[in-house]
């Protein structure tokens, strides 16, 4: 797991060295934390949230547990997610927003694409 973060990390320096948009910058970084949430990293999920580092641990573990109960549910209804894949992304300038439209790709083949809101703050992009 902690081999998984570290490239997840080194994906970001990369990126942020290159000439990507904000756009790109925020869907990679989406992508990447549905990525962690498929693989069962809910951890790694929750701390691409805005504001996950002044949750109260109750609140923390409640969002944890939902995030297994939506995975568990997934497995059961459609054989769990196999892939997410960037569709495109959208940026509201006036509400300092960017939205991240990314394609859930399921186990008994049907696709949901999803809005993810994503937030630029001084560490990188995070949902919101």
């Amino acid at each position: 797991m902690k081999n998984l973060l570290w490239a997840f990390l080194a994906l970001i320096a990369v990126v942020a060295c290159s000439d990507l948009t904000p756009e790109e910058l925020a869907s990679l970084a989406a992508k990447g934390y549905y990525d962690h949430l498929i693989h069962g990293e809910y951890e790694q999920f929750l701390e691409g949230k805005d504001g996950a580092e002044n949750l109260s641990d109750t609140y923390r573990e409640q969002l944890l547990t939902s995030y297994k109960q939506f995975m568990a549910q997934q497995n059961q209804v459609h054989h769990g997610i196999r892939e997410v894949r960037i569709s495109r992304a959208t940026t509201d300038t006036v509400q300092h927003l960017t939205s991240v439209f990314l394609v859930l790709c399921y186990g008994d083949s049907i696709n949901e694409e999803i809005v993810v809101p994503m937030v630029e703050q001084g560490r990188g992009w995070r949902m919101r």
